[in-house]
């Protein structure tokens, strides 16, 4: 089976030394937090301070503001991706939702991002269209296997599945709690329902 991720993860090289690696998984974990936190105004020092790490550190491993985000980015996508396949041992429902409920978190840690991203290098840059492949490839795979089992719907698609998701993910003034409410209300839309007699 190809795994979903394999054109995200193409893009994201990461540092083969032990210690290396683990100053550039800090500043990826730092900066996730800080741009969801701050969004555009988070700064590369305050970033550098929460991975406790020197500011000359983070510049050797991303040069520039722009390549950070962009390893974030791509770091968020292919999590998202590989989540999906650690969902492959339950239900075809429950597997579903769980992935689903994942993409949530992802769309509100996304907007920051894609945001900030959109405004140095534009929408159509080339990091874009392979994160939208492995996140459609991953969600298809998820939505196709429900509907084999007949537990969703067989007219949907992926791509309005993730559309409703991502808009209630930045329902503004929502809490946590409330986006999580209103994901399970709107996702017992997408269950199969028998032809009424």
């Amino acid at each position: 089976m190809n795994r979903p991720d394999t054109a995200a993860q193409a893009l994201a090289p990461r540092p083969k030394r032990a210690d290396a690696r683990r100053n550039y998984d800090k500043l990826i974990a730092a900066a996730r937090e800080a741009f969801t936190e701050d969004g555009a105004s988070a700064s590369l020092e305050d970033i550098a301070r929460r991975a406790q790490v020197g500011i000359g550190t983070l510049y050797r491993h991303f040069p520039t503001r722009q390549a950070l985000l962009e390893a974030v980015y791509l770091d968020e996508v292919e999590a998202l991706c590989r989540s999906a396949e650690d969902l492959a041992d339950l239900p075809a429902w429950d597997a579903l939702v769980a992935w689903l409920h994942r993409f949530v978190g992802y769309a509100a840690t996304k907007r920051a991002l894609a945001e900030e991203l959109i405004a140095c290098i534009g929408q159509d840059s080339e990091v874009f269209q392979p994160c939208r492949t492995a996140i459609t490839a991953a969600g298809d795979t998820l939505l196709e296997r429900a509907q084999q089992a007949g537990a969703v719907r067989a007219d949907a698609n992926f791509m309005d599945v993730a559309r409703m998701v991502g808009a209630i993910a930045v329902i503004p003034g929502s809490s946590p709690e409330q986006i999580e409410r209103i994901l399970d209300v709107a996702l017992d839309g997408l269950r199969y329902q028998s032809p009424a007699a």
